[in-house]
């Protein structure tokens, strides 16, 4: 028998399930969506006058928004850690492997959801940006459908990883805890200030952590500023973390009897 429409089938099955769970409890998506609004919000509105340098305002919000993207994707696949944690913990995990069901499409399915909610919640806070003042006229369509490529591409390899946290983390308040690197590390990078304006012993480690290339790509394609090597070290980062993550996952849960 061909696996392949087995586990079509069953990764369908099983992302149907958690997306219908993720509509039934909003409540953390909703809080994790909440962090990057709020803080757009704050930078714009509270600092961006001191913050912009003497540019203004609406040139800080341009500067900003492409970092609140990136960061607002490390926040939602939070989502994944504490969902996989929930499963494994509440033993809905076990029952899955008791049923005739393809092994690999319970993990699929919460990656497939976690990507499909990182998306939703990036439109979410761009029409937020949209609504306060963000323009990006220049962009052309390509560059446009580069940028969703890139935000897809990062929620994918971040969510393998939030996948892995969840597998080893004892419960969903663990999972959560583990996972919050995927929030703190947009604050290092240059999504609110750029590089030079950093300590000199500071600037290598913002420089080359996977946000900062992002930032700066996702800034190129949507403001037209130089992308330079950012892009092939963006991707360069996304498809490592994405092996890494994807590989982690799967044996720890290869290993997991419970």
């Amino acid at each position: 028998m061909n696996n392949l429409p087995l586990a079509l089938r069953d990764s369908s099955t099983l992302l149907r399930r958690n997306l219908l769970h993720a509509r039934r409890y909003p409540s953390l998506t909703l809080n994790l969506l909440l962090t990057p609004v709020m803080l757009l919000l704050l930078f714009v509105y509270i600092f961006g006058d001191a913050m912009s340098g003497g540019t203004g305002r609406t040139a800080y919000i341009a500067y900003i928004v492409p970092g609140i993207l990136l960061m607002t994707v490390g926040s939602t696949t939070i989502g994944a850690a504490v969902s996989v944690s929930t499963d494994m913990s509440e033993g809905i995990t076990a029952r899955f492997r008791t049923m005739a069901i393809h092994r690999g499409s319970i993990l699929i399915g919460h990656v497939v959801g976690s990507v499909l909610r990182s998306v939703l919640s990036v439109v979410l806070v761009g029409a937020v940006a949209v609504a306060i003042g963000f323009r990006s006229a220049d962009a052309t369509v390509l560059e446009w459908l580069a940028s969703c490529g890139l935000v897809a591409l990062f929620a994918l390899a971040l969510t393998w990883i939030a996948v892995g946290m969840g597998l080893v983390s004892p419960n969903a308040e663990a999972a959560s805890n583990n996972a919050m690197p995927l929030i703190l590390l947009p604050l290092l990078s240059s999504a609110f200030v750029p590089l030079d304006s950093m300590p000199g012993w500071f600037q290598p480690i913002a420089r080359y952590q996977p946000f900062t290339p992002g930032i700066e790509t996702l800034r190129g394609l949507l403001l037209g500023t130089e992308i330079g090597h950012n892009g092939w070290i963006a991707i360069a980062w996304c498809v490592g973390l994405t092996a890494l993550g994807y590989f982690w996952s799967t044996s720890t849960f290869d290993r997991d009897t419970s």
